[in-house]
Parts: structure tokens; sequence; C-alpha cells
């Protein structure tokens, strides 16, 4: 049985429009919305009403809830048009007042003791809170109001891309949920097949960002007892998984993620394991991006790991290397003469007889959907795409020093050491797309974490194995 991604999400929808219409109470007509979702110029005027009576707070908590949930209900009801318009009203018209906060500047540089400056930096702060940032802190009184900003917010991450009133909008929002997603608020919980509500169940079969989850009995094998999943929640969305890790339980590390999800290889052990294999690292919530948990979510884990199973020696990821591809494309673009060995191109022209030059040859044969399936081909262009790859990680960086590849800025941040590639280590479309197949073991040797990891954010140092330096040097 598949799960289609957005049955659950329906169903939250239209939770929150039935939990909501209790509290805005029955008088509250939404027909004006839901007969035009697009929001047109002549119901602005209703809308700023709306937004302005949240903000007036008349009545008292009960009346404040009530009006917030009315403003929610409106949102609701409307489309990707309308939702766009709502969202831009709130940040243009709901903005700060900048003569007031010119104002108050003077105030401040104008001060003539200490006094006076500290009365004039107050009212600063004051003149500084848009009073949009209201608006949305009043959802979150709301039931699922929370999950509802994170949603808003995702939306917001689409509709800013060109509005830049909508970016200091989602800016706002982010600042918000970061004070309400501080990682001592989460609470670090095991999914598991038997007592996890399939509620959750069915949102991880949705959520999986790294390696597709096929249907239940490919999350049922995932959630075996040779494996491990843990997720982050937290109190006010406790059925709403906010990042989570799935572990394979093995002997040695592991090099190759379909012979790792195999739902028909034999159960292990897990006692008897020595290695944990962190193989999929999923944020759930695209609301919550940019406010990293996960650094904290894999040292929770591995604590867990190491208490549960006492012999367990390594800790490493299997993952994969989203930008090996578009990399390696752009260095073949620039017509580099030395990227390729003379070995290496001995070894290609042994295989590859057209006449496109050989860093054309490389880039022909991976766009065959089966390149990896012939061996001579395979075995011909293993070489050169290796060591780039293991170049492309060691020495690739972006501004800042960072790595230039995501997930390797994301493991090497945390203290990990990249310690192996494995060729045609994910076969899948993706994985070929992605990295020509090969995937990168990072090691997380207890040890040395923290030196890692402060070697790499204060000098940019990437921690590697003797075998992927001597990759890298060919």
């Amino acid at each position: 049985m598949d799960v289609e991604p957005t049955s659950f999400l329906d169903r939250t929808i239209n939770n929150l429009r039935d939990g909501w219409r209790a509290i805005a109470g029955t008088s509250y007509d939404l027909s004006t919305a839901m007969a035009r979702p697009n929001l047109p110029d002549s119901d602005l005027s209703t809308l700023r009403t709306q937004m302005l009576a949240c903000l007036n707070n008349k009545g008292g908590e009960v009346s404040a809830r009530a009006e917030a949930a009315k403003l929610g209900q409106v949102y609701l009801a409307l489309d990707e048009t309308g939702r766009k318009r709502f969202l831009s009203t709130m940040a243009h018209e709901f903005d700060t007042d900048t003569g007031q906060v010119d104002a108050t500047i003077d105030a401040v540089q104008l001060s003539e003791d200490d006094n006076d400056r500290r009365d004039a930096e107050y009212l600063l702060r004051k003149a500084l809170e848009a009073p949009r940032t209201k608006l949305l802190t009043q959802f979150n009184a709301l039931p699922d109001g929370v999950k509802f900003l994170v949603d808003l917010r995702a939306e917001l991450l689409r509709f800013s891309r060109e509005d830049r009133a909508l970016k200091a909008l989602e800016r706002d929002l982010k600042a918000i949920l970061v004070s309400w997603f501080d990682v001592d608020f989460l609470e670090l919980k095991q999914i598991s097949w038997d007592t996890t509500p399939a509620t959750i169940l069915e949102k991880l079969i949705a959520y999986e960002a790294v390696h597709a989850i096929a249907g239940w009995d490919d999350l049922k094998n995932r959630l075996d007892s040779d494996r491990r999943c843990f997720a982050f929640f937290h109190p006010r969305m406790p059925n709403e998984p906010l990042i989570f890790v799935e572990v394979a339980l093995v002997d040695g590390i592991a090099g190759n993620v379909q012979e790792l999800l195999d739902e028909n290889a034999p159960v292990q052990n897990p006692g008897d394991a020595d290695t944990a294999i962190f193989y999929s690292i999923s944020n759930a919530q695209q609301g919550l991006a940019g406010i990293s948990f996960g650094n904290f979510l894999i040292k929770r884990v591995v604590g867990e790991l190491s208490e549960e199973f006492p012999n367990l020696k390594a800790y490493s990821t299997l993952s994969p290397i989203p930008g090996f591809r578009k990399w390696l494309e752009g260095l073949f673009a620039v017509g580099d003469p030395k990227i390729l060995l003379p070995a290496e191109r001995k070894a290609l022209k042994a295989v590859y007889s057209k006449d496109t030059g050989l860093k054309g040859a490389v880039k022909d044969i991976l766009t065959k959907p089966d390149w990896h399936k012939d061996t001579a081909v395979s075995d011909a262009v293993k070489a050169p795409l290796m060591r780039l790859c293991a170049r492309y990680l060691i020495e690739e960086k972006r501004r800042e020093g960072r790595a230039a590849d995501p997930v390797a800025n994301f493991h090497l941040s945390n203290g990990a050491r990249i310690e192996r590639l494995n060729w045609l280590g994910d076969t899948s479309v993706n994985g070929l797309n992605q990295s020509a197949g090969i995937m990168v073991n990072y090691l997380y040797h207890l040890g040395k974490i923290e030196d890692n990891h402060e070697a790499y954010q204060s000098r940019g140092k990437v921690s590697t194995s003797s075998a992927m330096r001597a990759l890298f040097k060919g």
C-alpha cells in the first residue's frame, strides 16, 4: 500500500478548519473567501479590517483567539493566488512605521543622560516590532497553530523569492520559529512499527527525502529489529516529526544502499553488530528550513545507541553526494586538459570510440541510463570519477571556506571525518543523476568529534582518512 503525500495534508487542513470554526463562532461566514478564493481587490478592505481586529485585542484572550481563528480560516479557504495576496497585505500594510522608527532613532541620538537613553532605546525596540509579528504570534494560541505557522513559512519561502516585502515577512516568522524551536524544547523519540501511531508512520513515508520509502512493507523493513529510527518532536506538534534519522546496525561500514535496504536480506542480531550506519536524515518540515537541529539529533542518537548496544565500535553514515554531477559538468565545461590522467585516458580509449574527446566521452557515458551495467565501461570511468569525487569533497569550497557539497558541509560541521568513497553505492536513478552512483561514508569518531568540528569551523580544515587522501592525489 502506497501513501499519497497529500492525503494527510488534506486531512490536516480539514481538521484545522473544523477546529477553528468552533473557536471563531457560528456567526462567522466564510462564503466570501470560499466563493472568491483568489482574494480580489474588492475583498482586501474586509481582510484589513479582520487583521486590525486581531491587533486591537478587544474583549480579552477568548476574543483574541476567536479573531485569530477567523483570520486563519480565511487563509485556509484561499487558493495559492489568494494566499499570496493575503501575505502581501500583511507584509506591506502591517510593517514597521518608518516615521516612528526615524523619530525614535533621533531620540536615542539626542539623549542627554543614561536614563533618557534607556527610555529612548526601549521605545526604539518597540518601534522596530512590526504589527505583523503580533498577527503571526496570535496563531500560536490556536489548536495546531504552530504547525499552521510552520506550513505558512514554507509557502513564504516560495513566494518571497521575487518579493522583498514577503522576504522580510518570512524573516520575521523565522525569528519567531527559531525561539520556539530551541533544541531544549524538543523531545527525541524512537519510531517503532509496533508502538508508534500509524498517522506518524504515514508521515515518515511522505517526508523521507533521501531514499524514498516504497510503501508499508519497505517502512516495516526499515523499522525491523536490526534497524532504528529516531525523530525530534515539539510539544506543540506532537504528531509531526521535525527531523528523523534512519540507522542500520551492521558489521563493518556499509557501502551500498540497495543492499542495506534489501527487504529479503536476513535480519541480523543487533546485539552482535559493531557499526551503526546513519543512512538517511530527513528534514520533515519545509517551514523549518534554516533552523538547524540535525547536529543535535545525531549526537543524541549516538548516545542512545551506545547505551543500548555496548558492542558498537563505529558510527558512520552512508551518504549521498548531491552536488557532484553538477560540479563535474562545470569542470568539464572549463576545458582543463589535465582533468584526466594518462592511465585514465588510455582506459577510456579502449571502450569509447566516438570522436567527442575523452572528457566528452565521460559526459556522454553518464547520460546513458544503464552505463553502470556494462562492466568494461564502468571499470573505465571508475578511476577518474572516484578521484574527481574525492577532489570535490576535500577541496571544493563555497564562501567562508565551507565544503561545496551541502551534505558534506553538514557532517563536517558536526565533527565527522570523510572516511571512504563507495563505487556504485547507489544505482537508483537519483543516485546516478546526483553522483554517478558514488556514495560516501562520514565517520564519527567519538574521541575526535570536537577537534574535527573546531578545525573545520575555525580554519575550514576537512578531516579525511588516509585512503581518501591517497585517492585525491591519484
